[in-house]
């Protein structure tokens, strides 16, 4: 299971960053931090363990969850402080019955923001994704679906951030979602055999075509989400509202240096994956590597 967060907010950032400063040895963690992350590992483990209790089926509930919601960079848009993904688990190392039991949870104890993209499981968590939004019922304005266009298929147009893979691959993910729009679409990591403009054209013409309400990156340079926001200034396209980024223990300073100052200067928001380092920090492989998990794939 992968729990994303949204680390918008970084006043909490600026502290793990002064206490990095201000450590004896800046190569390893402060006790703090330490703790911040094994907090962040019993959150993890623990949603599948949450209880419901007098839970509404029209999404209201997610109001009295206690849940904390914050703008997604400087959009408007709310998000749920913890996000559900998909990778590795819906369409392929988890049966679709459990794939359902882990959304109804996280959807009936506040989480609206479910992640996933068109390469996870070659398009089936997309799949999977929609059918149990739709046998569920819920509202989709009560939901946050975020879905990353990078690696469609095998051919070379299949691939890549060109105008014709992002509005084609795009085309293709909403109907394996069953959905109409996506809240988010990512571009799933910087495309250098395209010009930035093309991209940043693109993003902006299926948004106008409401096929999305906003773009972000994954795994861009700061450098490539500055240039991303000058061509889309330059030409009055839309930039992008938020940066997917790998961030636990081993990697930090992106989130914690870098996009802090994305986030003041052009409102960038965060958005992280892999918390627990694909399990390395969850100690499940502190006694080996246990069947069925990520380090037994092949």
């Amino acid at each position: 299971m992968q729990v994303s967060f949204v680390c918008t907010d970084h006043r909490a950032v600026s502290r793990s960053t002064e206490d990095r400063l201000n450590r004896p040895n800046s190569n390893s963690p402060s006790l703090g931090t330490k703790n911040k992350f094994r907090a962040v590992a019993m959150v993890a483990r623990s949603l599948g363990q949450l209880s419901v209790q007098n839970m509404s089926s029209n999404g209201d509930h997610c109001l009295r969850t206690g849940m904390k919601y914050r703008n997604l960079g400087k959009s408007g848009l709310r998000v749920s402080c913890l996000g559900l993904g998909t990778w590795v688990t819906f369409g392929g190392q988890i049966t679709d019955e459990i794939a359902e039991q882990l959304m109804t949870v996280a959807y009936e104890n506040g989480i609206n923001l479910f992640d996933t993209a068109e390469v996870y499981a070659a398009g089936k968590a997309e799949i999977v994704l929609g059918s149990i939004i739709k046998k569920k019922g819920w509202r989709r304005s009560s939901l946050v679906i975020t879905t990353k266009i990078y690696w469609g298929g095998k051919a070379e147009t299949e691939r890549g951030l060109s105008r014709k893979h992002i509005i084609e691959g795009l085309r293709a993910s909403l109907e394996r979602l069953q959905l109409e729009y996506v809240d988010v679409v990512f571009a799933n990591r910087p495309d250098p055999s395209t010009p930035m403009e093309e991209t940043v054209r693109a993003m902006t013409h299926v948004i106008n075509q409401g096929m999305a309400m906003y773009w972000g990156t994954s795994r861009w340079s700061s450098m490539e989400i500055m240039e991303a926001y000058s061509v889309a200034r330059q030409f009055n396209l839309i930039p992008p509202v938020c940066e997917q980024a790998e961030y636990h223990m081993f990697q930090r300073e992106k989130v914690e240096v870098q996009l802090p100052e994305l986030f003041h200067k052009i409102g960038v928001g965060a958005m992280t994956w892999s918390p627990l380092a694909c399990g390395i920090i969850s100690g499940k492989y502190d006694s080996g590597v246990p069947p069925f998990s990520r380090a037994s794939l092949k």
